[in-house]
């Protein structure tokens, strides 16, 4: 989805390919954490990616990356009282920020999850931006430093598409707009 929203190369990299020294040569303006199996620890240098480069880049993560986002501010990762694997539910905007400019309050996302980040640990810097029908953290972000989890895929088909757009050109906008 990312490629078709932007002109600027989009490079994937494993998140074992790299040590963070490789990866702090290539001067990434951004990175997005993409979903995985497992849970964050167990997610090659993902952690450690995030701990180098929070503060300093615009960051996004998505299922897997937002769990690791909580687990690296403190928060704990737990299991969903539901197991969420490719099921759709109604994501309500609770404290909407630059990442929700010009979405609906309300709408369709796509969840392929068993775990979640733990409400009553949630780290100080960390707000909640958005939450499933059932209570689940469906996003967080740390304004000040741009950093930002979805719980949710949206770029699942099971995901309104044009929301689902909207934040990946949001993220992109911030990005740029560090750059600019």
């Amino acid at each position: 989805m990312v490629g078709t929203l932007t002109n600027e190369t989009v490079k994937v990299i494993k998140n074992d390919e790299l040590t963070v020294a490789q990866l702090k040569e290539r001067k990434p303006q951004s990175l997005i954490f993409s979903p995985g199996p497992g849970r964050p620890q167990d997610a090659g240098q993902m952690e450690n990616y995030l701990r180098a480069f929070i503060g300093h880049i615009p960051i996004l993560g998505i299922c897997l990356g937002h769990q690791a986002i909580g687990e690296v501010y403190g928060t704990k990762v737990v299991h969903a009282k539901q197991l969420m694997h490719g099921k759709s539910s109604s994501i309500h905007l609770t404290h909407p920020d630059n990442l929700f400019a010009g979405c609906p309050e309300s709408f369709t996302g796509a969840r392929y999850h068993s775990l979640v980040l733990e409400r009553n640990s949630l780290a100080s810097a960390l707000k909640i931006t958005a939450e499933s029908q059932d209570g689940s953290i469906m996003a967080i972000a740390d304004d000040v430093k741009q950093v930002y989890g979805l719980q949710f895929h949206p770029e699942s088909i099971m995901t309104e598409h044009a929301v689902g757009q909207q934040i990946m050109r949001n993220f992109l906008q911030l990005a740029e707009a560090v750059y600019a």
